[in-house]
C-alpha cells in the first residue's frame, strides 16, 4: 500500500479529535526535538517552531469565523493561545525565551484532546 493511500485510509478511519491529537503529537515531538539543539542552533530548531506556530495560526484563524461550532470561550481561549504562540515563538527565535512553554501548551492540549489520560503527558 502507497503512503499516500494508507494516510488517506487513516483519514478516514480518524475522528477528527483523533486527527488533532495526531497533528499536536507530531508537532510536538518535533519542538521536543529542536528544543535538545543549542539556541543558537537556529536551522535545528526553526522548522519545528514554523510548524508549531503555522498550526496554532491555523487553529486561530479557524476559531475567528462565525460558523466555527466550538464554545464562544473556548474558541476565544484558542484564539488568545494563539496569538501568544505566536510572540512567544518570537521570543525563542531572537533567543528571549525558553521553548519549553511551547511544548508545555502543547501537552496541555494534548491531554484535552484525550480526554485528560496519562498518555497525552508522555
Amino acid at each position: 500500500m502507497s503512503l499516500k493511500a494508507y494516510q488517506q485510509a487513516a483519514t478516514r478511519a480518524e475522528a477528527p479529535r483523533e486527527t488533532e491529537y495526531r497533528l499536536f503529537a507530531q508537532v510536538t515531538l518535533a519542538l521536543m526535538e529542536a528544543a535538545k539543539c543549542d539556541p543558537a542552533d537556529l536551522r535545528g530548531r526553526i522548522d519545528a517552531l514554523d510548524w508549531n506556530r503555522r498550526m496554532w495560526r491555523v487553529l486561530g484563524d479557524d476559531c475567528s469565523h462565525p460558523d466555527n461550532k466550538l464554545p464562544p470561550p473556548l474558541r476565544a481561549s484558542i484564539i488568545s493561545l494563539s496569538i501568544w504562540v505566536g510572540k512567544h515563538t518570537s521570543a525563542v527565535i531572537r533567543r528571549q525565551e525558553a521553548i519549553e512553554p511551547l511544548i508545555e501548551v502543547n501537552r496541555m492540549i494534548m491531554q484535552g484532546l484525550s480526554g485528560g489520560g496519562a498518555a497525552a503527558a508522555a
